[in-house]
This record gives C-alpha cells, structure tokens and sequence, in this order.
C-alpha cells in the first residue's frame, strides 16, 4: 500500500483487511511524505498488530511508482496484492485471488471489478470477463490496479513498476504492458472484489496530463504488443477524452460498465 494524506479513510481500509477470510499476508505500507497524520493512524496499527503491519517511508513525496517500488523491496512472498488507503477490499477478496493463482499456474495476475462508492452509497459496479487477450489492452488498461494480486516473480521480471514522468497516472497500464511482453498472462473475475471510493462528478481526477501519458503509453503498447494498425486509431482515445466538457464526461463516468 502507497499510502499518502489518506487518514480520515486509511483506518476503515486497513480494519477490511483484518475482516479479510484469508489471513495469511502481511501489509506493507509505505507513506509517500504524507502532510497530514496519514504516518500516524498506520503506526498505530503497526503497534497494535506488530506481525501483520510494516510501515516505511519515504524521505519526501516520491510519487506511486517509486512507492510501490520501495513496498516491493520488503515483500518477500510469492503472491503481491494492492490497495490504496482510501478504499475498501471486500471480505473474500484474498480468499478468491489465493485460491485462483493456487488452482490456475498459467496465470501470474488476477484482479478484479469494483464497487464505486461514496457518501450515498454504491453507484456503479464493474463486470469482469475472465481471460485477458492482448486485444483487450486497446480499450483501456485490462486490470482494476488496486485490487489485483500478482505473482512476484512476474514484478521481479519486469523489474516492478517503471519510475518516470511520462507514466504518470498510467504506471499500472504500463505494468501490464510490460508482464505481457515476458509472457505473464491474467485473469478478471467476474464479480466485485473491492469497493472504491470514488466521488460522483469526477472532476478533480481529470488531468491533462495523464491524458497525454496514456495517449503515448497506447500508441507505445500497441506497436509493443503486435496489435492491427487500427488500433493507433484508439491511442487518440484519452486526448479525446481529455477536452470533454465537464458535464459530458461526468454523465459517462457515472454509466455502469
């Protein structure tokens, strides 16, 4: 867990770890030069459970990509989950990732749909469609990032998450592109795993300069992967995205997958 000015939520998204029906992980928090007191609340459960709870830092806000990083130094098992501090994970969810990486070897990486949430409540639920193909990367990043679980080796052979500007708010697309190109393979279950806080208008989350990341990563990925030519066509997706009107975009992210 990259963990950054999160801790009026970090509280209620560790005790659904706790709640997990698989106990047997630990949690790696890494607090990327939080201003708040986000250090503080992960401490305390570190002190209360000592054996489940490692918390690390960074010197000062590095960014996810270097955070993950920095996580993936201490972990030391043979499967690697996400969260972020301001989510959810539903009760089974270890229970359900564990089982399938046990049952199905041919597959490093298992994710799964969310939940999205705020103050009122669920307004949108995702689907997942099982096995993921190579096509399925031009219609966006093939995973949900935070509640996937992965086999470490599948991190190490890829050298974890690559640091860089150009990746910003992209780093798990580009992730994903990168495990595909060694030859891991993943799988979506099919129903929600994880519950994300997520805020009905979604205006704060739009950044051009994202848009412009995912654009280029696209265009990368596809020549990378061996897709059809028309698939550049949709590397021009998120810039198209990007100058929306507010009230355009706010309609479609509210559509349920």
């Amino acid at each position: 867990m990259g963990i950054y000015n999160c801790a009026p939520t970090l509280a209620e998204a560790l005790d659904s770890l706790l709640c997990q029906t698989y106990q047997g992980f630990k949690v790696i928090m890494c607090d990327d030069g939080s201003s708040d007191n986000t250090a503080e609340v992960a401490q305390a459960y570190v002190d209360k459970y000592p054996d489940k709870f490692i918390l690390i830092r960074n010197d000062h806000n590095m960014g996810l990509n270097y955070t993950l990083n920095h996580c993936l130094e201490y972990a030391d098992t043979e499967y690697v989950a996400r969260m972020d501090g301001d989510d959810i994970s539903l009760p089974d969810r270890f229970e359900k990732e564990v089982d399938f990486l046990d049952k199905h070897p041919q597959f490093a990486i298992v994710s799964g749909p969310m939940n999205y949430f705020d103050d009122e409540g669920v307004f949108r639920s995702g689907r997942g469609k099982g096995v993921v193909v190579k096509e399925n990367f031009i219609y966006g990043t093939p995973f949900c990032h935070a509640p996937c679980m992965v086999r470490k080796e599948a991190y190490d052979a890829v050298d974890g998450y690559t640091v860089s500007d150009k990746l910003i708010r992209v780093e798990d697309y580009h992730l994903w592109f990168k495990m595909y190109l060694a030859g891991y393979k993943g799988y979506n279950l099919e129903m929600p795993i994880y519950s994300m806080r997520d805020d009905r208008n979604a205006k704060k989350r739009r950044h051009f300069r994202g848009y412009l990341n995912e654009a280029r990563l696209r265009s990368w990925g596809f020549r990378k992967l061996g897709l059809p030519l028309y698939a550049q066509v949709f590397a021009l997706r998120p810039l198209l995205v990007a100058i929306l009107p507010f009230f355009v975009y706010d309609k479609l992210h509210k559509l349920k997958r």
